[in-house]
């Protein structure tokens, strides 16, 4: 299967244009408050139109309620939910009744210890996402650009397919890849200028660097 790459936390016309026109696989919208790069329910609705069948658009939300989830869904029309803050297994199961559409499971991760809720998740969930756990004191889960032990995921045994975020750039996908064989890379923080600020160049070449990391393995 080929990589996947996923360019989150876009919230312009113009740098999801760039993304689009780059190769992004999937492209990601926030509708967190806390986040720098949260939008509007007006934007997403003409983004998502933008990106209408050119990539596959995903929904991050923060363990929001059915109203939210619903507002959200007519807006974007997103193809996945991407679940990121602390929603048990039920509650996904609850959420895909309802919504019927596929879900992402956010798994923060700094030690092996953290991997203990993966089976719970991996039985319900579409796909899971492997996010470096947040400081402290944090106000968000996530585009922290922190980076977590790859190895913690060497040797995995996951029957949905699994993404790897946390702190990636294009100085270093390549390397990450290389520890976790992930099918699939998510950046936000390391694509942009400042928090919530995405750079159309550093957009093309995190897709660039891991593309060519994906032609390597395959030699």
């Amino acid at each position: 299967m080929s990589l996947l790459v996923k360019i989150c936390g876009l919230s312009t016309h113009e740098t999801l244009e760039v993304a689009l026109d780059a190769g992004a696989d999937m492209v990601g919208f926030v509708f967190f408050p806390p986040s720098p790069r949260h939008l509007s329910l007006e934007t997403a609705r003409d983004l998502g139109k933008q990106a209408k069948r050119r990539a596959v658009k995903v929904a991050l939300t923060v363990d929001s309620d059915d109203a939210t989830l619903s507002n959200i869904v007519e807006a974007l029309q997103p193809d996945i939910l991407q679940l990121h803050g602390k929603e048990t297994v039920a509650r996904l199961r609850d959420i895909k009744q309802k919504f019927g559409l596929e879900l992402m499971k956010a798994i923060a991760v700094e030690s092996a210890t953290d991997l203990a809720s993966l089976p719970g998740y991996a039985a319900v969930a579409d796909r899971i996402l492997f996010d470096a756990r947040p400081p402290k004191g944090a106000t968000r889960p996530g585009g922290l650009g922190a980076v977590f032990d790859w190895h913690v995921l060497e040797h995995l045994d996951l029957k949905p397919p699994f993404m790897v975020s946390g702190g990636l750039n294009a100085e270093n996908v390549a390397a990450a890849l290389r520890v976790t064989r992930a099918g699939g890379v998510d950046v936000s923080s390391g694509v942009e200028r400042e928090p919530g600020v995405k750079d159309g160049e550093m957009i093309r070449a995190f897709i660039r660097a891991a593309r060519a990391s994906e032609e390597l393995s395959v030699r």
